[in-house]
């Protein structure tokens, strides 16, 4: 949630800076504006469905980012840079984040009124100065712990504050994905090389784009993707691009989302205009089946004691992440799972593992899983000796708020700031 209120955030930014607006705080050398207030404001108060106009959120807000440039006004005063390359890959990601929230690049464009290039444009600066601020926060409390004397200090003065620890899960999972399936991914290819072989011979390419293309943001204008610099476009994407002469077709190219047919239409400096071809991978009946099959032969083998569920994880499983933890999702309270999950987790014991189950991913894609409950502990009041690793986090937050604000008040008194409203 963290990452996706920082990347609407920066897209608010881009709003702010197209309209004249009053100065309402000068933080060094950068102002705060009235609309970027307001639009942050808005987007809380949305959040927690409670009044925009409320006096204290305005003025909460407000001063969180007069702290944020603060930091940042640290940061260049302490030297932290961030280089292009790392830039360029934080504000591809929010990107890629956008694109997937709103199902292509040319609907994000749409919904924003301006070009992937004005985005990146608008957004970079911004993107740069987070980058740095939240270097300066690591630099100075990155490292903090608490030891066991002040763990038990805390917990012996807010114990009767802290509540009830929720119920908690730690949970395992097997995922397959029938896209992923080497017969599907064989079929897309073969069907990329026939178009490529057509366009050989002398066929269309934008019409074969038009007819063909999965890229529902290009395929309507024939595959034509517009100017772009790197940093837009998948890495083996731009791999095979940049290295087209005019006029030049690539071969069948693989990406996370397909396979691709690219022409170079035309070079400009630093950018490159293409078009495309994509081919997704898309699944089917009898993939579905397949993974669904898969599974109940590993769950089969897991119930009859053959080999672990981490090894069958790190060897079958398509999500990448957890495949290398042997599974592993961690630890989640009751209220950290979405319904679909929790419901399918509620009923099962220690050491369970469900049968597969359809699991909806947020890129729209889909796959199969089973679950494994390797622990759940009851809801209860902490315990110094059994909830320690909990209570040394909220000491260590505990800790680090304390030093954080007596911070800001420091810089506050070493670097100018003024509020004008």
């Amino acid at each position: 949630m963290k990452k996706i209120i920082i990347a609407l955030l920066l897209v608010y930014t881009i709003f702010a800076q197209e309209s004249l607006d009053r100065i309402i705080a000068v933080v060094n050398n950068e102002i705060i504006l009235q609309s970027e207030l307001n639009l942050q404001v808005a987007y809380v108060a949305a959040q927690r469905n409670i009044d925009p106009k409320n006096p204290e959120l305005q003025n909460t807000i407000l001063t969180k980012m007069i702290e944020e440039k603060l930091l940042y006004a640290q940061a260049e005063l302490d030297s932290i840079t961030v280089s292009d390359e790392e830039v360029n890959n934080q504000l591809q990601n929010q990107l890629n984040f956008f694109i997937s929230q709103y199902g292509s690049q040319e609907r994000m464009e749409q919904a924003y009124g301006m070009s992937i290039e004005k985005i990146r444009r608008e957004l970079r600066d911004e993107v740069r100065k987070n980058m740095m601020s939240n270097m300066v926060q690591q630099k100075h409390f990155g490292q903090l712990d608490a030891t066991r004397r002040e763990v038990q200090e805390f917990f012996e003065t807010y114990q009767d504050s802290l509540g009830l620890i929720p119920e908690r899960f730690e949970l395992s999972h097997i995922f397959i994905n029938p896209q992923q399936g080497e017969r599907l991914k064989a079929k897309a290819k073969e069907f990329a090389q026939s178009l490529l072989d057509s366009i050989k011979s002398g066929a269309d390419f934008a019409s074969l784009a038009k007819k063909y293309s999965d890229d529902p943001g290009s395929a309507a204008r024939g595959g034509e993707l517009g100017f772009v610099k790197r940093g837009v476009f998948f890495p083996q994407f731009e791999a095979a691009a940049f290295q087209l002469a005019e006029g030049e077709i690539s071969g069948v190219v693989e990406s996370p989302v397909g396979y691709h047919i690219i022409e170079m239409l035309e070079r400009r400096g630093e950018s490159i205009q293409t078009r495309h071809i994509l081919i997704k991978v898309s699944s089917d009946d009898e993939s579905d089946l397949d993974a669904i099959e898969t599974l109940n032969e590993i769950r089969d083998s897991l119930m009859q004691g053959h080999k672990s569920f981490d090894y069958f994880a790190k060897k079958y499983s398509d999500d990448t992440e957890t495949a290398k933890l042997g599974g592993s999702l961690g630890k989640f309270e009751v209220s950290q799972l979405d319904k679909t999950l929790r419901d399918r987790v509620y009923g099962m014991a220690i050491g369970e593992i469900s049968f597969p189950k359809r699991l909806e991913l947020d890129n729209k894609t889909y796959g199969y899983h089973i679950i494994k409950v390797n622990n759940r502990v009851p809801e209860h009041r902490p315990t110094f000796e059994g909830d320690y690793d909990e209570i040394k986090r909220l000491a260590i937050y505990h800790k680090r708020q304390k030093q954080y604000t007596k911070w800001i008040e420091e810089l506050k008194e070493k670097i100018y700031w003024e509020l004008r409203i």
